[in-house]
Parts: C-alpha cells; sequence; structure tokens
C-alpha cells in the first residue's frame, strides 16, 4: 500500500511468471498502471477504511491541534499567540499540554508527529 500511495506506477506480486512480468513491465512502461487484482483489493478495502487516526491525537481538543499545526508551520508561541489573538503564556500552556497529551518532549518531536500523522 505504501508504494502506491509514494506513486508507485504498478504493482505485482512475486508469484508473477516470465511472460507477465514483461508483459506488466510494458504496460508501465507505456503510462498505464498496473496492480494485481489482489493488491487492488488491498488497496480499496484501506480506502474505505479511512486514515487511521493515534489515539493520542484525539485527546486534543480544535485549539491544541490548531496549534499544534502552527507549531509544524515552524511558527514561535508569540507567533502563534499573534495569529490566534492569545497571550504567549497562554500558547506555552497550550504547547505544555500537547506535549504531555502525546508523550513528547519537544516541538521538534510534536512537528514530526504531526507529520508522520499526515501521512508525510
Amino acid at each position: 500500500f505504501s508504494a502506491i500511495m509514494a506513486g508507485a506506477a504498478g504493482y505485482v506480486l512475486k508469484e508473477i511468471r516470465g511472460n507477465d512480468l514483461v508483459g506488466a513491465i510494458r504496460t508501465v512502461a507505456s503510462g498505464q498502471s498496473l496492480l494485481a487484482p489482489s493488491v487492488t483489493r488491498r488497496v480499496l478495502e484501506r480506502l474505505r477504511d479511512g486514515p487511521h487516526e493515534d489515539p493520542a491525537m484525539a485527546t486534543l481538543n480544535q485549539r491544541e491541534r490548531e496549534i499544534l499545526q502552527l507549531i509544524a508551520d515552524g511558527l514561535t508561541n508569540r507567533q502563534i499567540g499573534t495569529r490566534l489573538g492569545l497571550s504567549e503564556k497562554t500558547v506555552k500552556n497550550y504547547v505544555s499540554s500537547i506535549l504531555e497529551k502525546l508523550g513528547l518532549a519537544s516541538r521538534t518531536q510534536a512537528a514530526v508527529y504531526l507529520m508522520k500523522q499526515a501521512g508525510e
């Protein structure tokens, strides 16, 4: 699944045999996509299920999620406060709460965490 989401144009299983493999390579080389039926089924199931959010993320309220996104965007506490109309101290309290709820130790870890949640 991750190979497909990363942009692979085709995916075949290792059970594929000689002429079928050559045909698959030609198909992809001509600009078309190719997925083995069982791979297609798994991809569709995964897409139907939707993204799976880390349960810790569900503990964050809307404001905390907003601040987490701004941290990931590289804003300082002061910049976040200015943008959201909050004092720098209030933002600092939110950041501490976010880190505690997610079990993280730093703003950098929080930014990386959010990127992983977003699949980036």
